[in-house]
């Protein structure tokens, strides 16, 4: 099918959070602080979801940083945590993302950013990142007052963009994130980042790859 619009999961998938190890380590003294933390705001915001607890990112990611703080018997200062929630709108791409969203628009597909964050931050993300000449347009779940995995997430973003979800395809590093898509009727290509092996319960998009090189090349062998 052609004119297929392609969304893509931006922590992770397309901006590499690595960047944040040393901050995070300086703050609480452990190079698991970032992954902990990162997990505990993923696990926060899927109960949200289910219990309808209305809130945003940015404060689930406050809430959990002293969480996080907790679990290193530490006490985190108010210009601290802003350093570090700061840093989050300065990651940079991951090195296979520029190259593969030119190509997907030069065949002919519409490229959009899809994120649980607010629209401010992942607008400010994909400028520090240099990628707003490649992304189409932005989608923020925050106008439903709930995060992705909820159905209405990815419904949202199809009334947005005015197409039937069966002509949207997200990409996305997260499984989670991906059996969500398939499960409301979107396509969905998981790129594996982590090295991690797919949750053997959810739904499996048939497009998956380590690269985005190869994740692109595959939509386009799909889909045109």
């Amino acid at each position: 099918m052609r004119n297929k619009v392609i969304l893509f999961d931006i922590n992770e998938t397309v901006l590499n959070l690595k960047s944040l190890q040393p901050k995070f380590t300086e703050a609480f003294g452990s190079e698991e602080a970032l992954s902990l933390w990162f997990s505990k705001l993923l696990h926060s915001s899927t109960v949200c979801v289910v219990t309808n607890v209305h809130t945003n990112f940015a404060k689930l990611a406050d809430v959990m940083l002293e969480s996080v703080a907790a679990n290193y018997q530490l006490k985190l200062s108010e210009s601290k945590r802003t350093e570090l929630l700061s840093a989050f709108a300065n990651l940079q791409a991951h090195s296979d993302i520029k190259g593969a969203l030119s190509k997907l628009r030069e065949n002919g597909f519409k490229t959009v950013a899809f994120s649980n964050s607010s629209l401010s931050l992942i607008s400010s993300q994909i400028k520090n990142a240099g990628l707003t000449s490649l992304f189409d347009e932005i989608i923020s779940v925050e106008e439903t007052g709930s995060f992705k995995p909820n159905p209405n997430a990815y419904r949202f973003a199809a009334k947005v963009l005015a197409e039937p979800v069966e002509n949207l395809c997200l990409v996305a590093t997260h499984d989670w994130d991906t059996h969500g898509a398939l499960s409301v009727g979107l396509n969905a290509a998981y790129i594996n980042r982590s090295n991690a092996p797919y949750h053997a319960l959810y739904l499996k998009p048939d497009i998956q790859a380590n690269t985005m090189d190869s994740i692109v090349q595959q939509i386009i062998e799909a889909y045109l």
